[in-house]
């Protein structure tokens, strides 16, 4: 007891189809995909601007050190 079957799993999901529609549950998920997508290249764009700065201050501190 306390731990779900398939069968359950099973159930769950038919309530859910009917509730919510497969129309519905369609679009629901390609929306979650496009959010993850989005995340996604948020962090890629994030990860480059960052290895952009570090090379700006790189340069700027060897700048400060011949002066």
């Amino acid at each position: 007891m306390g731990s779900l079957s398939i069968w359950h799993w099973l159930i769950v999901l038919v309530i859910i189809m009917l509730v919510f529609g497969t129309k519905k549950l369609r679009n629901m998920g390609s929306d979650l995909g496009g959010a993850v997508k989005g995340f996604k290249d948020g962090i890629k764009e994030g990860a480059a601007d960052a290895a952009t700065d570090t090379a700006k201050k790189t340069i700027d501190v060897e700048a400060q050190r011949k002066s």
